[in-house]
């Protein structure tokens, strides 16, 4: 891969399964700063009631431990986040022309030319 001002190098392809944040945590750490939410998130252990409940329906889906950030931005409205992991379950989960892995390959890939950490 070769390096200019939009496409910084990494040493290595994003993985589609783990993403590309590690890679910029280690190579690029000043990409991170930019990164870091302007809304407050409500963290795993600091969900309660409701945010809670849709925090444990996303755990036993997903068979992950720990909701991602790009979800805990909507945790706000837990209603309105129900919607949005429909969605995506609809969009980037379900089998189509694409298969799960292509859809998260293309997805890491567009995050690493956007510099976006999700």
């Amino acid at each position: 891969m070769t390096e200019n001002a939009l496409h910084p190098k990494v040493d290595t392809v994003p993985n589609p399964v783990h993403g590309i944040v590690p890679i910029l945590r280690r190579t690029h750490p000043e990409l991170m700063a930019e990164h870091e939410t302007k809304i407050k998130l409500i963290e795993d252990k600091d969900a309660t009631g409701d945010v809670a409940n849709v925090y444990g329906e996303w755990r036993a889906k997903s068979g992950r431990q720990n909701m991602p950030g790009i979800l805990k931005c909507f945790s706000h409205r837990p209603d309105f986040l129900r919607e949005v992991m429909k969605f995506s379950d609809t969009v980037h989960f379900s089998e189509g022309h694409l298969n799960r892995k292509t859809k998260e390959a293309i997805a890491s890939w567009v995050s690493y030319l956007n510099r976006c950490p999700y």
